[in-house]
C-alpha cells in the first residue's frame, strides 16, 4: 500500500512539473497578432505572459492564475491572455517577439505585456514583484490585473 502511494505521489509530481503550458510548435508573431485582432474586436488588451516550459517560475505563475478561480474571471472579462513562448535571444521569432514587447525579457521570466488593441505596449510588469516566498502573492496578482484593465487605464483621477 505504502508503495502504491508513493508512486502515485510521485506520478502526480511529474505530471505537475511536465505542464506546458507554452506552445513551443507555434509562431508566437503570429499568436501575438492573433490575440491583438481579437483583443480589439472584444474591447479588451492582451497579455502576453513571456517565457517558456524551460522556466519554473513562467510554469509556477500560469498554474496560479489557473488555479485562482477569481484571477482567473478578472483575466477573462478584461483579457486576451497568451503564453508566449521564447527561446533565446539567438532565435529570431524569440528576437522579433522580443522587440515588439519592449525589449521585456530584460525583466527575466517570466514578464508580463499589456498591449492594447492596436498592439502597443501599455506595461510591462516584472514578476518578481508579484512573487511570495515559492509562489506568487494572490492580492499582488489580483491588483496587477485590476489596474491594467482597458476601463482602469482609460480613467482620468481628479
Amino acid at each position: 500500500m505504502l508503495t502504491l502511494l508513493l508512486t502515485l505521489v510521485c506520478v502526480v509530481a511529474a505530471s505537475a512539473q511536465s505542464t506546458k503550458y507554452y506552445d513551443e510548435t507555434i509562431d508566437p508573431v503570429a499568436q501575438m497578432d492573433e490575440a491583438i485582432a481579437k483583443a480589439k474586436a472584444e474591447g479588451k488588451y492582451v497579455v502576453c505572459q513571456l517565457g517558456g516550459n524551460w522556466c519554473k517560475w513562467c510554469r509556477r505563475f500560469a498554474k496560479f492564475i489557473e488555479d485562482d478561480a477569481e484571477i482567473s474571471q478578472a483575466i477573462a472579462k478584461d483579457f486576451v491572455y497568451i503564453h508566449v513562448n521564447y527561446e533565446s535571444a539567438k532565435d529570431e521569432p524569440s528576437r522579433i517577439v522580443n522587440q515588439r514587447l519592449g525589449n521585456a525579457s530584460r525583466f527575466g521570466f517570466p514578464v508580463l505585456v499589456v498591449l492594447d488593441g492596436e498592439g502597443s505596449v501599455v506595461h510591462i510588469q516584472q514578476s518578481d514583484y508579484l512573487e511570495e516566498g515559492e509562489s506568487y502573492q494572490r492580492e499582488r496578482v489580483l491588483k496587477f490585473f485590476q489596474k491594467w484593465t482597458p476601463e482602469a487605464v482609460s480613467t482620468v483621477v481628479r
